[in-house]
């Protein structure tokens, strides 16, 4: 029910949730400090159940209020606070009123979380020196957002979707993102609540079809399903598997050192390497939302005598052609 505690009603499909995390998490030192962002709904704590039970012992609970939701919100955060006294686990806690900040910033509010998020986890690693964090991502959420990320169009990287390990730049602050639940279905989650009896905070918009991922998972997805005559979500799955292995042997091919790049370097490219060359440069300088207008803008710059000189980016930032180099103010 809405705003209430509610107890929980492939990838390796045979093996319990707590030997396929096990499995996954047998090369890290549970002895080392981590954040862990805990929103308070299922997944988040089935991950930071695993965790706990598996012996990583020095977690820090990161909760952030995005003040969208009323009293449910401040209701969310005492809960994840009790759960994380109770399991012995350290809690960090910040508001950010999500709706002002995507006003002023003209972002949708998905976009504005999404932002505000990273942000309060960077400031809780410089704070307590940790910079490994935790995220709860499953299997469902990858193939979601596969589909979200082709149907805007996105390159071989957006559909790569997430990765169980990346490093994010939030500022001047790296952070390493683990993701050990990327291969478990959500139906697996449940069995995992439900078998060890956890409560957890229902977020009512996760029912809403005006919630674009609501109306991914609710209608999408089953008439996408049911068109095929069977459950397209593994297919789904692997195929951002497979794109993302490609993305990842193209970056261990491809190093940018400096930030700045060679206009002459760039133009002597084919196409697809050019494209992909800018976006991990914008990348690596912490640009976000990468667009393929984006990139076809940045393009522009490099033909002998291009018109323009300046492309504007999120943030006011641009980036710039000088003395044949590409660099970002």
């Amino acid at each position: 029910m809405t705003g209430k505690e509610k107890r929980s009603l492939q990838p390796h499909a045979h093996l319990p949730l707590t030997l396929k995390a096990a499995k996954i998490l047998a090369n890290f030192r549970t002895a080392a400090p981590c954040l862990i962002g805990v929103s308070g709904g299922r997944d988040s704590v089935a991950l930071l159940h695993l965790l706990v039970r598996l012996s990583f012992r020095k977690l820090i609970v990161c909760h952030l209020d995005h003040c969208l939701r009323g009293r449910a919100s401040g209701a969310d955060a005492r809960f994840v606070e009790r759960l994380a006294k109770k399991l012995g686990v350290d809690f960090v806690f910040e508001k950010n009123d999500v709706a002002r900040l995507a006003k002023e910033n003209r972002l949708s509010i998905e976009t504005a979380a999404r932002r505000a998020r990273y942000e309060f986890f960077a400031n809780a690693a410089r704070e307590n020196k940790c910079y490994t964090l935790f995220l709860a991502h499953h299997a469902d959420d990858q193939v979601e957002t596969f589909l979200f990320n082709l149907f805007r169009g996105a390159g071989s990287e957006g559909l790569g979707a997430m990765r169980f390990e990346t490093t994010r730049l939030i500022g001047k602050t790296k952070l390493r993102i683990l993701r050990p639940l990327l291969g478990i279905w959500r139906s697996e989650i449940d069995d995992y609540m439900r078998g060890n009896r956890l409560r957890f905070r229902e977020d009512e918009t996760n029912q809403s079809l005006e919630n674009s991922r609501s109306l991914m998972r609710h209608r999408i997805l089953p008439m996408i399903a049911e068109h095929f005559g069977r459950d397209v979500k593994p297919a789904l799955w692997r195929a951002a598997e497979i794109l993302a292995a490609q993305n990842d042997w193209l970056k261990q091919s491809l190093h940018i050192e400096t930030a700045e790049l060679s206009v002459a370097e760039l133009r002597a490219m084919p196409e697809a390497l050019q494209r992909f060359t800018i976006h991990q440069w914008l990348r690596q300088q912490g640009v976000h939302d990468i667009s393929f207008e984006l990139i076809k803008s940045i393009r522009e710059l490099l033909p002998p005598g291009a018109r323009m000189a300046k492309i504007n980016l999120p943030e006011a930032r641009h980036v710039r052609r000088r003395e044949k180099k590409l660099f970002i103010v």
